[in-house]
């Protein structure tokens, strides 16, 4: 059996990079999912991976910054699962790419950006979190970055969407506390990911992590609970 086993998980941004690489490493240990992300196609390719996997798995093509597709998001995936035990706010904006000093860049770049990466979390969060504090139990993961608490030439926009998620989920996690619901934040570090060359296309990739030994270090996070709200997900 797996270590996930009877459990559902929405993952967003789980076409490509980290979040294929948490579909695949939740579908070996068992896990239902649902599957979301902008592209239809890549997200119906990772289904396909994790149902030949012996696993169900719905895709649900949204934008997240929308707060219309999030609902929709919410709903389809409950309906599909029955209930998300597992939701892991995947999915982020990078603003302008190229990226553009605070100086240069637009205001539309920051909403885009707190958009897709703060308020789509914050309504998809609050659309599953009360199905999990019924059940007492639940895990809801934000993925963050150093750029969250460092500041980073070119990474003003992208870095203030993710220090607003930080704040909001250390917020969840003291709201929360003892009610068997945790809400934490991972910084993955600089991964080989699209989004990493499009932020960074001169970057070695042998000096960044990997997305399936990344998604390895949270599925042990998700599988052995951790007190702390924000964490770097080691890697072996």
């Amino acid at each position: 059996m797996g270590s996930l086993d009877g459990q559902a998980a929405l993952i967003t941004g789980a076409s490509r990079g980290l979040g294929r690489a948490l579909a695949l490493s939740f579908a070996r240990e068992g896990a239902v999912l649902a599957l979301c992300g902008r592209r239809i196609a890549p997200l119906e390719e990772v289904a396909a991976e994790v149902c030949a996997a012996g696993v169900r798995a719905v895709v649900i093509s949204a934008d997240l910054g929308v707060a219309r597709d999030v609902e929709r998001v919410a709903a389809t995936a409950l309906d599909h699962l029955g209930a998300v035990d597992i939701l892991v706010n995947n999915a982020s904006d990078l603003g302008t790419v190229p990226l553009a000093h605070l100086t240069d860049a637009s205001s539309e770049a920051l909403q885009r950006a707190l958009d897709v990466n703060v308020l789509g979390p914050f309504r998809l969060t609050r659309a599953v979190i009360g199905g999990m504090l019924l059940r007492g139990r639940g895990l809801v993961v934000n993925i963050t970055s150093d750029a969250a608490v460092e500041g980073y030439p070119g990474w003003g926009v992208y870095g203030a969407s993710k220090a607003a998620l930080e704040g909001l989920t250390r917020s969840w996690a003291a709201e929360l506390e003892g009610s068997g619901v945790r809400v934490i934040a991972v910084d993955p570090g600089d991964m080989d990911t699209d989004m990493h060359r499009a932020a960074d296309p001169d970057a070695d990739p042998a000096t960044l992590r990997r997305p399936g030994d990344v998604a390895e270090s949270i599925l042990r996070l998700v599988v052995t609970p951790q007190p702390a709200t924000r964490l770097v997900a080691a890697l072996p």
